[in-house]
């Protein structure tokens, strides 16, 4: 990212929370580091859990955690470099997918925000910054670019481009089942990438997805079903208000190395029904237009020096498409050639409003390394967030997608403790 894009996001960061402390001068290195494990988990839904395959399928039933019997030294290390290749949790294994992944957490807070500092070694040798393109083909534009996982990579017709992402679910206890399970009551069969995943009629003919206007199948809790082992079931909009009121939901923060890195954000979001967005507008969205087909923002040549890139360009510096810094209107008129390419997503830290533009974020890639200090402000009332405060603990997964993939192509830890200047497995400290 350029010097002058990290400039304006954290002079706006710095607005924001004046007060705060500064998290790119935080002295990390007085604050003791947690080792989470991650690794590759494959298809293992919470309907597999559940299911005789599973060996520990009765003790699950009975509410016992994960780590009641995975707690054996490494044994995350040894559990995804099985699952990442192929057999019966892994019909579409990646080439050269690596099973296990070392994140280093550390913790702070201070009167205003919980900063958690965030490092891992990435599989490939550059900073998976890229995300999908809207490419030119002599007649109109189309995505070109896809996450590894996806049988048109697979298959060598398209180039696996998809950004990096770092990730982390909290639950405050209200949640059935999170402690013990984690991120597994999110994951489901039915999902996008899991088995018996779901067509395009069963979404239009389920009640609940249509009443909440969903096309497609994503993250959801138990809870929000009659049946909590059947995603083509769903309780009614009056029952899921009632659930959400009740805070029976998890969040989900992202940070994004495309979509919220270039504008020093993570996006806020949280799973209930659905993968929700909180409410109001997320620093990214759709550069395409939806009649059309042809981008709504390009490159201003005045600024950059070009109106847009080739496929030889990619990973040779910044294509963050930045609607208050570097964009213009697209210009259909302006002689595009085939091959030419515009990021299919436009970013905007102007445009990010209400709820879902919570979270601040710091990010750099170093030495084959990402390192994230995610900055989420205490005591929120949104009415989807959690809110976190000094004092308390709360249940946590971890999950990084790495490489070029996404959905069930990244690796993920068991549940963690994380204490805000109380014991835990994580303990945030007080800033001086």
């Amino acid at each position: 990212m350029k010097k002058s894009a990290f400039i304006l996001a954290f002079a706006a960061l710095s607005a924001n929370y004046a007060s705060a402390a500064d998290p790119v001068n935080i002295d990390w290195s007085k604050i003791q580091a947690s080792s989470i494990q991650l690794f590759y988990p494959g298809q293992s839904s919470y309907e597999w859990l559940r299911s005789k395959a599973h060996k520990g399928a009765s003790k699950v039933a009975k509410g016992a955690a994960c780590v009641s019997c995975h707690d054996e030294k490494d044994e995350e290390k040894d559990l995804g470099e099985k699952l990442v290749k192929a057999g019966p949790l892994e019909p579409m294994p990646v080439a050269g997918k690596s099973g296990y992944k070392d994140l280093s957490v550390q913790a702070a807070y201070d009167a205003k925000n919980l900063y958690l500092r965030y490092e891992w070694k990435t599989d490939q040798p550059f900073p998976g910054s890229e995300h999908q393109y809207l490419r030119f083909d002599g007649k109109e534009w189309k995505v070109w670019g896809f996450p590894k996982l996806d049988k048109v990579v697979q298959d060598g017709k398209q180039p696996g481009i998809y950004e990096d992402r770092m990730s982390i679910i909290i639950d405050d206890g209200k949640v059935a089942g999170f402690a013990e399970q984690g991120c597994w009551l999110t994951c489901h069969d039915g999902e996008r990438d899991m088995p018996k995943q779901f067509t395009k009629d069963e979404v239009a003919a389920n009640p609940m997805l249509t009443a909440i206007k969903k096309g497609d199948v994503r993250k959801y809790l138990p809870d929000s079903r009659t049946d909590p082992l059947d995603w083509k079931t769903g309780k009614t909009v009056e029952e899921l208000a009632k659930l959400k009121g009740e805070g029976k939901f998890v969040d989900l923060i992202q940070w994004r190395a495309h979509r919220s890195h270039a504008v020093g954000m993570a996006d806020d979001g949280h799973v209930m029904e659905w993968r929700l967005s909180d409410a109001g507008k997320d620093m990214f969205g759709s550069n395409a237009d939806a009649k059309t087909h042809e981008p709504k923002f390009m490159w201003d040549a005045k600024k950059v020096g070009y109106k847009s890139i080739t496929a030889d360009q990619l990973r040779k510096g910044d294509h963050f498409l930045i609607r208050e810094q570097n964009a213009v209107p697209f210009d259909p008129t302006a002689g595009w050639k085939e091959g030419d390419m515009i990021p299919d997503y436009v970013v905007s830290r102007e445009d990010a409003k209400g709820s879902a533009a919570d979270n601040n974020a710091t990010a750099a890639w170093k030495d084959g390394k990402w390192t994230v200090v995610l900055v989420r402000p205490l005591g929120l009332t949104n009415a989807d967030d959690k809110s976190l405060k000094a004092g308390s603990v709360y249940n946590v997964g971890f999950a990084v997608h790495d490489d070029n993939i996404t959905t069930r192509g990244h690796q993920v830890s068991f549940v963690k403790t994380l204490g805000i200047g109380a014991k835990a497995d994580i303990e945030a400290v007080k800033l001086p």
